[in-house]
């Protein structure tokens, strides 16, 4: 999988969960800022991404991503190769 078909899954996750538009959702926006996304938002978010692509991502990981990057670049290096 490539970073592409990863931002194209992440999107999806993010505006089902988020209530965004697809067009919101670009590599450097921020969860909180851009999209709206408190505490508890960003809680459901981790945990719809980790179903979604089948890895756990640890809450110490967790807090760190603030964007939509950083969630990618997350999944690209947690997938299998």
């Amino acid at each position: 999988m490539n970073e592409q078909e990863n931002f194209a899954r992440v999107q999806k996750v993010i505006v089902e969960q988020l209530g965004v538009t697809p067009e919101q959702v670009t590599l450097t926006a921020s969860l909180s800022e851009d999209l709206g996304a408190d505490s508890l938002d960003t809680v459901e978010l981790i945990m719809a991404l980790e179903e979604e692509f089948g890895v756990e991502i640890p809450d110490e990981e967790a807090e760190k991503i603030a964007n939509v990057k950083q969630i990618i670049d997350y999944l690209f290096v947690c997938q299998p190769a």
